[in-house]
């Protein structure tokens, strides 16, 4: 997948384009839909679809202080549309200077740059330029003006409810993997970059590798039987998300995870984790070795549901 970040680069593209403009906060199945649109408009004329999106999410910049926990920071959801068999990615950095953009100029600038522009697909709801101004009306009179089309995707549901980051933010913060999951169309993952902590869980006979994570809306705290994907290789094991009050005073959560029959040094990679059985609460135990025996009842619970 080639990766651009700046629409004058648009004009290297062979044309006619066929845009997906997002947040994509998550990549559900919603904006799955839009990509994939866009993307079947443009194979039915020989067009180049390309996926339109900004980093940081707006809301980071627009209202720092009520941004929402992210499901999928850039690095991340570049990943999963990658995943999708998509050819080009235009990060567009979102800054105070490009909020203040008004809607007719920035569609002028992907007119202008585009060779031709053919088609812009959103979702219904989208709102973009100064004061969130433009939204689907104006997208379509600015089509008819420069001539593209326009498609807005209508919402997408799952058992009777729309589809939407929000729903999913809090489904993942309630515990509710499962609605995530229906919404997502996929496991709701976790990509972290493995870093060094206190080695603790080696001294006890269980290494972990600790998380710096790149999401930010994390399940609640506690044990669960997972998976991580390293490399495109699925290892089980167990996470650890939380405080460890047995071990710790810090106010900051820790992602943990030890894997089953693993001993490679893998400081400085990216692991994706997926929690596939919360087995239990967090608590703080009397002794570090009273701490030791349960990890070994947590890890023999979930070589079980490994096997099963």
């Amino acid at each position: 997948m080639e990766t651009v970040r700046s629409i004058s680069e648009l004009s290297k593209l062979r044309g006619p384009l066929f845009l997906a403009i997002g947040v994509f906060d998550g990549m559900h199945l919603g904006h799955q839909a839009v990509i994939s649109t866009s993307a079947e408009h443009a194979r039915s004329v020989n067009g180049t679809p390309v996926v339109v999106t900004f980093d940081p999410h707006p809301e980071k910049v627009l209202r720092p202080q009520a941004a929402p926990h992210l499901l999928t920071a850039t690095q991340h959801k570049i990943g999963l549309i990658r995943d999708l068999g998509v050819g080009h990615l235009l990060i567009i950095a979102f800054d105070k200077q490009f909020a203040a953009t008004e809607p007719e100029d920035f569609v002028q600038q992907l007119v202008k740059h585009s060779k031709p522009l053919r088609e812009i697909c959103v979702g219904h709801e989208w709102a973009f330029g100064k004061n969130r101004r433009g939204n689907l009306e104006l997208l379509k009179k600015l089509g008819a003006r420069f001539d593209f089309g326009v498609v807005g995707i209508p919402p997408v549901t799952v058992n009777g409810e729309i589809v939407s980051s929000t729903t999913i933010r809090q489904a993942v913060e309630a515990g509710d993997l499962r609605k995530a999951a229906a919404m997502l169309g996929r496991e709701y993952t976790i990509l972290g970059t493995v870093v060094r902590g206190d080695d603790l869980g080696k001294k006890i006979g269980f290494p972990t590798a600790n998380l710096s994570a790149h999401n930010e809306q994390f399940p609640p705290n506690g044990v669960y039987f997972a998976q991580a994907i390293l490399n495109g290789v699925i290892y089980p094991g167990v996470v650890n998300l939380g405080y460890r009050p047995t071990v710790s005073s810090e106010k900051d959560r820790v992602l943990e995870i030890h894997l089953f029959d693993f001993d490679r040094d893998i400081y400085g990679s990216d692991l994706e984790v997926r929690f596939v059985r919360y087995l239990r609460p967090e608590k703080k135990f009397e002794s570090v070795e009273a701490l030791a025996r349960q990890i070994a009842l947590d890890v023999k619970q979930a070589r079980e549901l490994a096997a099963a």
